[in-house]
Formats: structure tokens, sequence, C-alpha cells
């Protein structure tokens, strides 16, 4: 029986400026079972990225329920939210956000060094993580020295690290040439099938949704 993973029920998220409040999001709700490979996608300021926070524990809804492996996250305080998501969300950005001055190495290491692994244990990670990305060989290379295709991989590298149940991908394909970004996307899907990795990306690439099982669409704030 598939096991429903993230459960979003009746989720809306408004933000305030000054006394005006700007809705992003309106009565979500939808399930994802677990290794499932959802698609967000929808034009420009839908709510595609918030609602990718949303389930990622980086922001919170202004009402309604995010059940997470039966944790309702949106009651979750900030520090034990923080200790959530780093051990059960791998992230995956549109520009990477890898540190310049480290090592593709380093650059993965970092989540485990809020782990309690010892330095063999976070080194074997590492390179594990690095060889499934297909750079064993890139470990010791600065972001400078890496092709844009390279960077992401060790991004993904570092989402997968720390062997987190679910992988959330933000535009992970935005940024790359053709040829790059298929490589991505098949090791996406490689992940997804291989590691029952359960991903949500948000895309607004075709080609990129279509690796995708599911596809949802936002539109002004509403999954249409």
């Amino acid at each position: 029986m598939e096991k429903i993973i993230i459960s979003i029920e009746n989720v809306s998220k408004e933000y305030k400026r000054d006394s005006l409040s700007i809705s992003v999001l309106n009565n979500i709700t939808f399930d994802v079972q677990e290794g499932d490979f959802l698609a967000l996608m929808g034009p420009s300021g839908s709510g595609k990225t918030t609602l990718l926070n949303l389930i990622a524990g980086i922001d919170q809804p202004t009402v309604g329920k995010i059940i997470i492996n039966g944790n309702d996250i949106a009651k979750l305080s900030a520090t034990s939210l923080a200790k959530w998501r780093s051990e059960n969300v791998g992230f995956i950005f549109q520009f990477y956000n890898l540190i310049p001055v480290l090592t593709a190495f380093e650059n993965v290491e970092l989540p485990l060094l809020l782990t309690k692994l010892s330095k063999s244990e976070r080194k074997k990670r590492v390179e594990l993580a690095l060889s499934i990305v297909g750079l064993g060989d890139r470990m010791d290379h600065y972001p400078k020295q890496l092709s844009g295709g390279q960077e992401q991989r060790v991004a993904i590298a570092r989402a997968v690290v720390t062997d987190p149940a679910i992988i959330v991908a933000d535009e992970p394909t935005g940024d790359l040439d053709k040829n790059s970004a298929a490589e991505v996307l098949t090791l996406l899907d490689r992940l997804n099938k291989e590691m029952k990795k359960t991903i949500i990306m948000v895309t607004h690439d075709p080609s990129a949704a279509s690796k995708a099982h599911i596809i949802k669409h936002l539109e002004k704030g509403d999954l249409v």
C-alpha cells in the first residue's frame, strides 16, 4: 500500500505589507505519496516557490496544515523546524548556492557538520554523494573551476548527503544549457527511481516537468 508522506490541508499564505494583505496561496489541498516525483508548474507569481518553501519548512502557512510523515510542521517552533529540515529535506536551488571559497567536497560536507557523524563517517558520505552525481574526480575543485552543470550536480550531492526523505528543487535546470539540464534531470530521475527519494520540483519548463509522475498547475495562488 502506498504511504502518504506529505499532506497539504487547506493551506493559505498571505504576506502583510503595511496595512495591505497580499494573498499568495488560496486553500490548497493535496497529498504526495512516498516515492512520488511531483512537478509544480505555473506562471511567474503563481505561488509555486512559496508552496515549495512551505513544504520544505522554510516558511509557514497563514492557515492550514502541512503534515509530513505524521508531523504537522506548521506547529513546530523555529528551532525544532530547523532541526526537522536538516534531517528530512534536501534543497536544490536554481543558482546552486555553492560557497565559492569551499571545494566541491567541502560544499557537500556542510550539512553534515550539523550532525553527530565523525570526520571519517562524513568523508565516506561525501565521497558516496559525489560519486552518485559522477563527480568523484572533482572533489578538490572549487565552484569557479566547474561548469554550470557540474556545479548543479555538486548541489544535488549536497542535497542527498544527509539521506533526506524529501528533495525540493526550485527551477533546478533554469540556469543550465540544454545538455546540462538533461544530465541534471536524468540524475533526479535516478534519485527518485533508484534511491526512492520523494521529489517536489518547481519548474516552468515542460521538458523538465515531463520527468515527473504528477504535474500540478498553480494560477494566482489556486491549484487548477
